[in-house]
């Protein structure tokens, strides 16, 4: 027997609508064409599916098990026709992010959080643990996103700039480097540098900075978490560089100090590295909108 979804959309309409006529309306269809339909069926199963002298028109017990059938079976696939609906529209979807930046999340939460209110069918979600293997992640497709200020060639990804920012010294008032109106590489020859745990080749001060001058600090101390790296900076046990959104609330305080690096301020770009025919999905772009107007906000506090 030859079962189509058809055949269980029929059986579903003809009980519902209780006769040919209107089971025909409902499905589009002539009446001719629905009885040639169910007689076909009929001879498939070689059962009457219906009590042909019954008004309205019911059921025989072979009809009444199919009909069960279509209620288990319809109801899954209308739902899965609605969910590719979504799909194509870009009502749904999933953005997993990838971050190879431990301050950005000042900014992403409060980004994310319009996103949630625009986007809530879009299964978001950060994949912190992934954040130095973040672009083979994201050409598996095991992430959809990757925050990163270190663009690269790579055939099928394309990184989307988000916006420019400025890494910044910060000391503690009482630092003697407080007294200079910016910063070189020659003056953290005797200053302990805390940063972020991660490797030199991604952080600012020694790509920008203290690498290129052939420059080594006093010490380094890594620490994981932002607020723990200004409270020790406020308690003049090292200094730090950190992109100028983290430092937006310290700017004002008699604790701190925040000093440009360098004559010449540094700048840099961050990026949202995508796979190319993702970039234009219409959720995806609505993130990179996000992504470049936000931050500028919080740079600007």
């Amino acid at each position: 027997m030859h079962l189509e979804l058809r055949h269980l959309r029929t059986i579903r309409a003809i009980h519902q609508a209780g006769g040919l006529a209107r089971a025909a309306d409902m499905l589009n269809m002539t009446q001719s064409a629905l009885s040639h339909q169910v007689k076909g069926l009929e001879d498939q199963a070689g059962i009457e599916l219906f009590v042909r002298r019954s008004k309205p028109l019911k059921l025989s017990a072979a009809g009444v098990r199919m009909l069960r059938l279509a209620e288990r079976i319809l109801p899954e696939i209308d739902a899965l026709e609605d969910e590719f609906r979504a799909l194509r529209s870009g009502r749904t979807g999933r953005l997993h992010i990838a971050i190879e930046c431990h301050a950005c999340f000042e900014w992403l939460f409060p980004v994310l959080e319009l996103f949630r209110n625009a986007w809530p069918e879009i299964d978001v979600d950060i994949r912190a643990g992934l954040a130095f293997e973040a672009l083979p992640a994201l050409m598996r497709e095991e992430v959809d996103l990757v925050i990163s200020s270190d663009p690269v060639t790579v055939e099928g990804m394309t990184f989307n700039p988000l916006f420019d920012y400025h890494p910044t010294f910060v000391a503690a008032a009482a630092n003697p480097l407080a007294a200079k109106p910016f910063i070189e590489a020659e003056d953290f020859r005797d200053q302990m540098l805390i940063t972020y745990p991660v490797s030199r080749d991604r952080l600012d001060v020694f790509t920008e900075v203290l690498t290129p001058a052939k420059v080594e600090p006093r010490g380094t101390r890594q620490v994981e978490l932002t607020a723990v790296i200004l409270m020790l900076v406020a308690s003049n046990r090292g200094v730090a560089v950190l992109p100028d959104w983290v430092l937006r609330d310290v700017r004002s305080h008699a604790d701190y100090v925040t000093r440009p690096l360098g004559p010449e301020t540094v700048t840099k770009r961050l990026y949202a590295a995508t796979r190319s025919e993702d970039a234009t999905k219409p959720f995806m772009a609505h993130f990179l909108r996000l992504g470049r107007s936000e931050p500028v906000k919080l740079q600007r506090i």
